[in-house]
């Protein structure tokens, strides 16, 4: 019997090749993507058809018109209530009482008593209709048969056949027969068609109220920016005001809250409403709003507009049209009406456009004007439009500053008696001599006999802002600054001279600047001028120095204009342009008129002068001295009327001096302390004092030198 050895240990040694086992090493195929269930897929087609913007578009266009022709049944069933109910005088009245206004309650509960009275008395004459509609009826038929009649009677005895008697009675029955066949053939089909034809009536009620969700609307009408302002949205936008008191008011007047508003009336590019505010609420809370406002309305904030009419607790709200004041206005009619001339009295320079799109004028006659907005605004063409329609009266006189230089005012060049141009402190104190003579020309005129006519004289100084902060101080024995906003200030009095009685006389002061301050625009000089216009500004702040609290507390508002984008549009304070009533302000959205359009119109102005020689007071060339020249006129004479002087100065050096006047002459014997005086009632100069000042000047320049 064999035995057999069962090793209980594993061997150590690594088999060898002929021993080694044999291992296959089998790749399984990749695993196929388990078969998706059939219910699966159907769900996926139907989930991809449901939600594929043809099906939305579809459901919503069938969502619509069915909601158009369900609400359009509505709006007429409520219509058709309120014309043979009493319920809108109710509503009216429980409006009235939420809204405080105890008169408009009474007034209205007595149009329900009327239209109640009304009502009975037509109830009560049906009572009787029934038998005055049957002797009607008898009456109307027997004489039309006894007309018929006749008629046949007078056929009968022009044909001479008695049968004729019963012609137009038998012409009548066959008409009568003719109709009711009519009427038998066009009845069936007028029942199948009735039914649709009143639907298609309710479907266009409810399209033209976008009686629909907003979700089923069509795209061009949910995502606009501008919807139509309607009682019912503006109603909503104040409810969503954060006013609380409005809210409350508007859910008790409940479907009522448009008895607030006044009518909704198209004004130019936009529409304007008057809003009655319920007790409780006070104007300057809408006001305060006026950005939530626009956003409820569904605008930006630049194109709605809240003002306070002369009715109590009323606001007048004025919407744009949804980008509208983001287009230009058109020309100017000074320049496309080549024939245009200009009346200072009793005429208005045409400006450019309110809001409501009707054309803005401002009588310039005897006002003082002042302008002013950030840089780069448009301040410098509004300004100098006026001045181009009132050169084209041949009897204004100007006098101009351009403390910029820029060559904003070169067409007046040989149309205005002055011109100044230039920003450095020589140029302030030439144009600061320039006003201060015209404050000379004034008080001429004052004291002229009563009933003296005067011509216009316009002293217009643009970036006026620039003479007010000059640091510039007079020499000699004057010492005076020729800026700031003291009293001696030598603009600054000049300005206020002019402002406090140039008016009566004809002499006006214009006055353009930039960015006002305290500073740059005293309160005394801006609250001197009768016209007062502003274009974009930074704060309220700036906008009560432009405009006057009064404006500003009514609702002007410069400082929400857009700088840049509403460049040239200007928020006007004046008697002078006609204003709404109970409004302090009006925006204006100015022309534009550029410099080759100015130059056309100067030249216009220029042809009906007989020639101005204009003066450019700065002369850099000392070519001579007019105070040794003064001196050497007068020679040996102890004195020589002033007049008498200036024709020598003339005669000596016409190119210096040709152009002098008094003023000129009057300004140079001031500085050197050699000032004229009267003698024997005329103006004369002393040949002392001029070379007593001569001396003084040499001695200080010889004592300077050393």
């Amino acid at each position: 019997m064999s035995e057999n050895v069962v090793h209980l240990h594993k061997p150590t040694d690594p088999p060898t090749a002929d021993t080694a086992p044999t291992v296959l090493t089998v790749v399984p195929d990749a695993p196929s993507a388990p078969p998706v269930p059939l219910w699966v897929r159907s769900g996926r087609a139907v989930k991809s058809a449901v939600t594929h913007e043809s099906t939305r578009a579809t459901v919503r266009a069938a969502a619509r018109h069915g909601l158009y022709t369900f609400n359009g049944g509505r709006i007429v069933a409520r219509r058709a209530w309120d014309g043979r109910t009493g319920s809108r005088y109710e509503r009216m009245i429980r409006a009235a009482e939420a809204a405080g206004n105890l008169e408009a309650a009474e007034e209205w509960e007595e149009r329900l008593q009327r239209f109640r009275a009304a009502r009975h008395h037509r109830r009560m004459d049906l009572l009787h209709s029934p038998v005055d509609a049957a002797k009607g009826v008898a009456v109307g038929a027997g004489m039309s048969i006894g007309v018929l009649v006749a008629l046949g009677v007078v056929m009968a005895i022009n044909t001479g056949h008695v049968g004729d008697v019963i012609t137009p009675l038998s012409a009548t029955v066959d008409f009568i027969a003719l109709l009711i066949r009519i009427v038998q053939v066009v009845w069936g089909p007028a029942l199948s068609i009735g039914p649709f034809l009143a639907l298609l009536a309710l479907w266009s009620v409810g399209r033209k109220q976008h009686a629909a969700p907003a979700w089923a609307l069509p795209a061009n009408v949910r995502n606009s920016e501008g919807e139509p302002i309607t009682p019912s949205i503006v109603v909503k936008a104040l409810r969503d005001l954060g006013v609380p008191a409005l809210a409350r008011a508007i859910k008790e007047m409940g479907d009522a809250g448009a008895s607030m508003l006044g009518p909704i009336r198209i004004a130019g590019c936009g529409v304007e409403v008057d809003v009655t505010l319920p007790s409780g609420v006070a104007t300057n809370e809408v006001q305060g709003k006026r950005r939530k406002l626009a956003e409820n309305l569904t605008r930006h904030e630049h194109e709605v507009f809240i003002t306070i009419p002369q009715a109590a607790r009323t606001v007048r709200l004025w919407v744009a049209d949804s980008g509208a004041l983001d287009e230009p206005i058109g020309p100017s009619p000074l320049v496309t009406d080549g024939t245009m001339t200009a009346d200072y009295t009793k005429g208005k320079a045409p400006w450019g456009q309110d809001l409501r799109g009707d054309a803005a004028a401002l009588s310039l006659y005897q006002r003082h004007l002042l302008i002013t907005g950030l840089s780069n605004q448009g301040k410098t063409v509004a300004l100098r439009s006026l001045a181009l329609w009132l050169s084209l009266d041949k009897s204004v006189q100007f006098l101009m500053g351009d403390l910029k230089g820029a060559g904003d005012w070169n067409m007046f060049d040989g149309l205005a008696t002055t011109l100044i141009q230039g920003p450095t402190d020589e140029h302030v104190i030439q144009v600061t001599e320039m006003v201060e003579g015209a404050v000379e020309e004034m008080n001429r005129r004052l004291q002229a006999p009563p009933g003296t006519v005067f011509p216009p004289l316009i002293v217009l100084v643009d970036e006026a802002q620039v003479a007010f902060m000059c640091p510039a101080k007079g020499t000699g024995k004057d010492k005076r600054p020729y800026g700031g906003a003291k009293a001696d200030s030598r603009y600054f009095m000049a300005v206020r001279k002019i402002h406090n009685q140039g008016r009566a006389v004809n002499v006006l002061m214009w006055q353009g600047t930039q960015d006002p301050t305290n500073e740059n625009l005293p309160k005394l000089v801006r609250e001197g001028a009768h016209t007062r216009a502003s274009l974009a500004l930074g704060t309220e702040s700036q906008a009560r120095m432009a405009l006057g609290d009064k404006a500003v507390d009514g609702g002007a508002a410069p400082n929400l204009l857009r700088p840049g984008l509403d460049r040239g549009t200007l928020v006007v304070a004046s008697d002078g342009i006609s204003i709404p009533a109970g409004q302090s302000s009006i925006t204006v959205r100015t022309h534009y008129i550029d410099d080759d359009a100015a130059t056309a119109i100067t030249d216009r102005a220029k042809a009906l002068r007989d020639g101005v020689t204009t003066l450019h007071a700065i002369d850099h060339s000392p070519e001579h001295d007019p105070l040794a020249d003064i001196a050497a006129v007068i020679g040996d004479a102890p004195r020589v009327r002033t007049k008498d002087v200036l024709a020598r100065l003339a005669a000596r050096n016409a190119d210096a001096y040709g152009d002098w006047s008094f003023l000129d002459l009057k300004r140079v014997l001031d500085d050197a302390d050699a000032s004229p005086y009267k003698s024997d009632g005329v103006m004369c100069a002393a040949r002392d004092r001029v070379a007593r000042a001569l001396a003084n000047r040499d001695g200080d320049g010889s004592a300077s030198a050393e």
